[in-house]
């Protein structure tokens, strides 16, 4: 076994075996998958085995892995040379095409990580408002940025307490957290609080948690409240951009950020990122402003030709509607044989982005996700893999539809689901669970 023997390896080297703390199977158990390469909707292991991957690279395969177009870009980007240090055409480029999909970005700052771009994003916040606190979503993830990785408060707004060994409690205190889709929480702590906050971040469609549709008017309520005390609204869209729409969540909602967070998909699984927004705000940053945010390899030249081929293919209307149409029959195919079969689960969708919770009850919050019962997806997790399907290694994260996902493909994939959730409820009975 491939993947168990370089998973021992690694331990001897590198933290826990993982560069990424979720990749270690830790909430599911086993032995961590060990990919080898990957084409079109396929993963394939250490030990050959073949995987339909749901996982997608955490979102930005949108259009499966390693198309051949982006291989051609990339290939003929990296006999220019692979970075420079310096500013290039690819730079401009890019951003003028993210303006092109999301207006509000009126001046755009390349990173290399979508942590970068959040943190960056919110130290311009705290500067340019002259304020010190922040409020995120109660469960929301935005990279691991230390004002952001806070435990979440029950009920109404809560001060943070560190998530995370390393976080001064000082620093974690300038976070409030509130509740996803708590309309009345969240005017109830801008009331309280709002003249002493720089800025509410939250993703417009949760991933981070699982999927999690915003209700009704949620997110104008949200654009409501910051510009009545003066706070800036960021949207983290580092996987809602160009997923959910795409001009992002901003766009199918029809609620305009004054900043906003892209990631992902950005670079066509390649690192790179980027935060904007207005300019008066995007003025602020140095050397033309006071606030200081810098990075060695943002704009990386390889990675702004990734994304540049990316965003060409985003702008052909017949790929949009395949991944729609894809997307549309699969969910739809899912919830009809969950409903057959009265699974004590959950299906949330946005677009190509789903979820399926071990709870019965609807989830619209971090609280109704923590319900589910992380045990069955374990098992769930396990049978769909020795059956060839790839999922996220974890409840609370996000899986994705691709443009290289065939019809056939995902009719099987439900049918996989379909014998995977009769062995995990099978086997949860007879251990008692």
């Amino acid at each position: 076994m491939q993947s168990r023997s370089l998973y021992k390896r690694a331990q001897k080297s590198i933290p826990s075996g993982v560069n990424s703390p979720v990749r270690a199977f830790k909430s599911v158990g086993g032995t961590p998958v060990f990919v080898k390469k990957a084409s079109g909707a396929f993963l394939w292991d250490e030990d050959g085995r073949r995987y339909l991957d749901f996982c997608a690279s955490w979102g930005p395969m949108i259009f499966g892995h390693a198309p051949r177009g982006l291989l051609s870009a990339l290939a003929y980007g990296a006999s220019s040379g692979t970075s420079f240090g310096a500013a290039t055409r690819a730079e401009v480029m890019m951003a003028e095409a993210v303006r092109s999909f999301f207006p509000s970005m009126e001046k755009i700052r390349m990173t290399s990580s979508g942590t970068e771009a959040v943190m960056s994003a919110l130290r311009l916040a705290r500067g340019f408002t002259g304020r010190d606190k922040i409020v995120k979503i109660d469960g929301g993830y935005h990279g691991h940025v230390d004002s952001m990785l806070v435990k979440a408060g029950s009920g109404g707004a809560t001060f943070g307490l560190p998530d995370s060994a390393g976080i001064p409690k000082a620093l974690a205190r300038l976070t409030l957290t509130v509740p996803f889709n708590d309309s009345r929480a969240l005017k109830a702590l801008f009331q309280k609080e709002g003249r002493s906050i720089a800025a509410l971040i939250l993703e417009p469609v949760p991933a981070n948690m699982g999927v999690v549709p915003p209700d009704p008017d949620y997110l104008q309520t949200a654009r409501q409240v910051t510009r009545r005390t003066g706070s800036l609204l960021i949207f983290d869209e580092v996987i809602s951009g160009f997923r959910v729409s795409p001009g992002g969540a901003q766009k199918k909602y029809g609620v305009t950020p004054d900043l906003t967070c892209l990631g992902k998909i950005l670079g066509g699984g390649l690192p790179a990122a980027a935060f904007g927004g207005r300019r008066d705000i995007m003025d602020q940053l140095a050397p033309a402003g006071p606030v200081y945010q810098a990075g060695t390899l943002s704009g990386n030249p390889l990675a702004m030709t990734a994304g540049l081929w990316v965003m060409c293919e985003l702008k052909d209307r017949k790929k949009r509607k395949l991944l729609d149409r894809l997307a549309e029959h699969f969910l739809s195919d899912f919830r009809a044989m969950l409903a057959r079969e009265k699974f004590p689960v959950t299906l949330n969708s946005e677009d190509s982005m789903f979820t399926l919770f071990f709870t019965p009850r609807p989830v619209r919050d971090y609280a109704d996700a923590k319900s589910s019962d992380t045990r069955a997806y374990a098992r769930y997790f396990h049978a769909c893999l020795k059956r060839g399907v790839y999922l996220a290694p974890s409840q609370f994260e996000a899986n994705f539809v691709s443009t290289a996902h065939s019809a056939p493909q995902l009719k099987t994939a439900v049918r996989i689901f379909r014998d995977a959730l009769r062995e995990t409820f099978s086997e949860g009975s007879a251990h008692g669970a």
